[in-house]
């Protein structure tokens, strides 16, 4: 099993969770992030002033996928997720060792 993390623009959050709803993937955890990335979050200017903004907002997405629809859930997000543009996020995979259904005990490891 594979834990894929993916750190997004908010308002691709919609676009990237149906687009993986309609590959069958259902389970997912969203969270609001606050994060930045080489940029080093944004630099506003007007007029004389400059304002930096250090940290922008961001989507977390994670889900947990089986080893054969690792490359379908990482195609499915990078396509539903990209703009183009500096800022569009990252995503971070993990090998799972174990998980296990608190309600019922089950062990899948």
């Amino acid at each position: 099993m594979k834990m894929i993390t993916a750190l997004i623009r908010p308002e691709q959050a919609g676009d990237v969770k149906r687009a993986l709803e309609a590959k069958g993937f259902a389970g997912m955890t969203v969270t609001d992030a606050m994060g930045r990335g080489e940029q080093r979050g944004l630099e506003l200017k007007s007029g004389s002033c400059t304002t930096r903004i250090d940290l922008l907002p961001k989507t977390e997405l994670m889900l947990v996928v089986d080893d054969k629809r690792e490359k379908l859930a990482l195609e499915t997000i990078v396509s539903s997720a990209r703009t183009g543009k500096i800022g569009d996020g990252r995503i971070f995979v993990c090998d799972v060792k174990k998980s296990i259904r608190i309600r019922t005990g089950e062990v899948e490891a």
